[in-house]
């Protein structure tokens, strides 16, 4: 078989035949001129060749192509180190090149916090502003709100607080509840973990269970103000468990609020370390549980005594000053603050003016202790007045002992009140003094109430009877008394006396709960 006029290229060791085939591209193409070739007639043979000339023809344009790269690549390289280095514009720095931006950022950042005075040990691991302007913005914002360099040395971690993200959000929505701006240096120095926290998650939730315990809306801020603590509780602790144990002991329900309203501190309060050793100490001197629930109620802040720093030394306090034992849950129930105070000084002192004035023994001064512990609290100089009065009246020094011993509130009354009971007691009743001192509870009484309409009751039916047996009983006793044509000798009472039953007696529902802090007239 004979083929003529085909184009062919000449290799080593075969031939290649394509009909029409293009202009090759090679620089230098050899081609054969017109013969005659004399093809296998194997047709395996064939297309084995054909297959590896398309390899040896893929092979030389890879090669071409790896070339002119290599040549580009060298271009590019030295390029590259002409402009300075080998990283491209587009590559990123590696993490050692970015820590050690972040070690030279803060480095900058703690030598401005040393240079104003701040600190900053405690701020390892804490993230920071990567800028000093960024930090001194936070700084002065919170000069701003009145904390000093020392403030934030005492919790340097507020400066990782920023001032857009945390600040100013908390601080508005304190606003809005009402706490007052005035505060808000005071508020901050106490619980500056405040600006750490979220007003949805951390904030919002504790101000709806303060509501929920009946504190007031209008009452809120003022609990704020006075406990910002409260705002980093868990609701399902220690706030939960010691309110549920007030109600427990005998605190009524609705009396709730206001008990926290006054002193909101009890919320913090562990039941096991704190509130349950106190009230059961209360109930070992005698106090019956639920009087210890209503003094809860009048003057919950009772309950921030310490008992083993304050109570028990007061106790021990009472008890060398003559006070007997079994009258000291009457002196606690009567003043409460008789166990919170610095009692010793006081007590001394007291004991030693009385002594010096009215030569009052020291077992007269523990009587005088346990019928008004109010005492101990008591200026010198008003109780001079008062002994100067009885002194005036016509009384000796050894009556207005008695007197005083009998009935020691006769060292805080109003004294014009005393001269209007006196003068009526001169003028019309015309008793003789030895009635007052067997009585001096005659002043306690009110003039206008109790004096004088029982005594012209007393003065129309023609009785004689003591100061005590007209005074010393409720106006209904005092009507049944009315009826009788003597006086029996069992009728005459004696001088008045604490009740510890007036203590449990339940409120009036109808009177509302009274939540007025303010001590009795005698301090």
């Amino acid at each position: 078989m004979k083929i003529r006029s085909y184009a062919g290229i000449t290799k080593p060791s075969f031939l290649l035949v394509h009909p029409e085939l293009p202009a090759l591209t090679s620089r230098n193409p050899q081609f054969t001129s017109i013969f005659t070739l004399r093809i296998p007639c194997n047709r395996e043979k064939l297309i084995g060749m054909i297959t590896r000339s398309q390899y040896s023809v893929a092979d030389r344009r890879s090669a071409t192509r790896y070339g002119d790269s290599s040549v580009s690549n060298k271009n590019t390289n030295r390029l590259g180190r002409r402009q300075g280095g080998s990283s491209s514009l587009y590559s990123r720095p590696s993490l050692l090149d970015m820590k050690n931006d972040r070690m030279e950022n803060r480095a900058r950042v703690y030598e401005f916090l040393r240079g104003i005075g701040i600190v900053p040990d405690e701020l390892d691991g804490l993230e920071l502003p990567v800028t000093v302007e960024v930090m001194r913005e936070r700084v002065d914002f919170l000069h701003k709100l009145g904390l000093t360099i020392e403030d934030l040395n005492n919790y340097p971690l507020v400066l990782g607080c920023s001032v857009k993200k945390n600040m100013i959000p908390v601080l508005d929505y304190l606003g809005k509840l009402g706490v007052r701006k005035s505060t808000f240096t005071e508020f901050l120095r106490r619980y500056p973990q405040v600006l750490h926290a979220s007003v949805v998650i951390d904030l919002s939730p504790v101000v709806k269970y303060l509501q929920g315990m009946d504190i007031k809306p209008d009452d809120i801020p003022r609990v704020l103000e006075r406990y910002p603590e409260v705002l980093g509780f868990k609701l399902e602790g220690t706030m939960s468990t010691s309110v549920a144990y007030l109600v427990g002991i005998g605190v009524a329900r609705r009396e709730i609020g206001g008990v926290l309203t006054r002193y909101p501190e009890i919320l913090g309060m562990r039941v096991g370390r704190v509130i349950k050793p106190f009230v059961e100490y209360l109930e070992d001197l005698g106090i019956p549980r639920l009087g210890v629930a209503r003094l809860i109620e009048k003057r919950p802040h009772i309950l921030g005594f310490g008992l083993e720093e304050r109570v028990k030394p007061n106790v021990q306090s009472l008890l060398e000053f003559c006070v007997r034992k079994e009258s000291l849950a009457s002196v606690v129930a009567q003043y409460p603050e008789i166990i919170g105070i610095d009692l010793k000084p006081k007590l001394l002192s007291q004991q030693s003016s009385l002594k010096s004035v009215i030569d009052l023994s020291p077992e007269e001064f523990g009587r005088v202790v346990e019928k008004m512990p109010q005492v101990v609290s008591l200026s010198d100089r008003p109780m001079m007045k008062h002994v100067d009065f009885l002194k005036n009246c016509g009384f000796s020094l050894e009556q207005v002992r008695k007197m005083v011993a009998g009935c020691p509130q006769l060292l805080a009354l109003n004294l014009d009140i005393m001269k209007l009971s006196f003068e009526f007691f001169q003028t019309e009743m015309q008793r003789p003094l030895d009635d007052l001192v067997d009585f001096p509870a005659f002043f306690t009484y009110g003039l206008e109430s109790t004096i004088k309409p029982r005594h012209k009751m007393v003065s129309k039916k023609g009785l004689k009877c003591s100061l005590g047996w007209l005074l010393n009983c409720s106006d209904e006793k005092f009507a049944q008394r009315m009826d009788y044509d003597t006086i029996e000798m069992e009728e005459m009472e004696l001088l008045p006396s604490f009740d510890m039953n007036t203590l449990t007696e339940p409120k009036n529902d109808d009177s509302g709960s009274d939540y007025d802090d303010s001590d009795d007239d005698y301090v």
